[in-house]
């Protein structure tokens, strides 16, 4: 489960983002405080921060400062201040999206998801991924079982490229939709179900499983066959 650190001292808009993300699976923590927060994410190593610029004690400015002096973390900077030089300091000094409140949770969904999909490290040349009897060559565009190739469409090696770079991780359909699909796309979330069921007939032997979480989503695990 990937982990979102809220640093905002507004309670509604803590709470209001905290109840979008968690539906879409995402673990949140938050504080109110800058230095607090600098503990926060240093103790719960996020997948991304939520950053407010007012703050009562440092702003948020300073918070980024001090997370980027020993973090990588994506940042998602708020604001209830409309001007452009804050938009740019921010950008300027590292954050990696600004939205400005009032916002509509869902475009708040939408900037997380697609600042998560753009801090992936990109498949490097000839980056290989072995789970159980099951092997990828992303650069060639194989997958095989058991040392015998598998047929797959390229949404379909796409899909589960991204599920086994991360296995163990729950991916819910927007979030695979938004990845494999592209961020513009707007179908039907069956189409990731279609795609899954034709991947776990292309799979079986592998000591490989995709798993469906009941509302949530899917993840990839390993059942350790070898």
């Amino acid at each position: 489960m990937e982990t979102i650190v809220i640093i905002d001292d507004e309670t509604n808009i803590v709470e209001l983002a905290r109840l979008y993300l968690e539906r879409e699976g995402f673990k949140v923590a938050a504080c109110g405080k800058g230095r607090e927060g600098i503990s926060l994410v240093s103790a719960s190593n996020p997948n991304l921060v939520i950053l407010d610029i007012m703050l009562p004690d440092i702003d948020g400015f300073e918070v980024l400062k001090r997370l980027r002096s020993s973090s990588k973390v994506p940042v998602l900077m708020l604001s209830a201040r409309r001007e452009d030089v804050d938009k740019i300091v921010g950008l300027e000094m590292g954050a990696d999206d600004y939205l400005t409140k009032p916002f509509n949770p869902h475009e708040l969904l939408a900037r997380v998801k697609a600042v998560l999909r753009r801090s992936q490290p990109p498949a490097s040349a000839g980056e290989v991924i072995e789970l159980g009897k099951l092997r990828i060559d992303s650069e060639r565009h194989e997958a095989a079982v058991n040392g015998s190739p598998i047929e797959l469409r390229a949404r379909e090696l796409s899909l589960l490229i991204a599920l086994a770079r991360q296995p163990g991780i729950v991916f819910s359909r927007e979030r695979l939709l938004n990845q494999v699909w592209g961020y513009d796309y707007y179908g039907d979330t069956r189409t990731v179900d279609v795609h899954i069921n034709h991947l776990r007939d292309k799979l079986e032997g592998s000591g490989v499983d995709i798993e469906t979480l009941r509302g949530t989503g899917y993840r990839l695990v390993a059942s350790g066959a070898a």
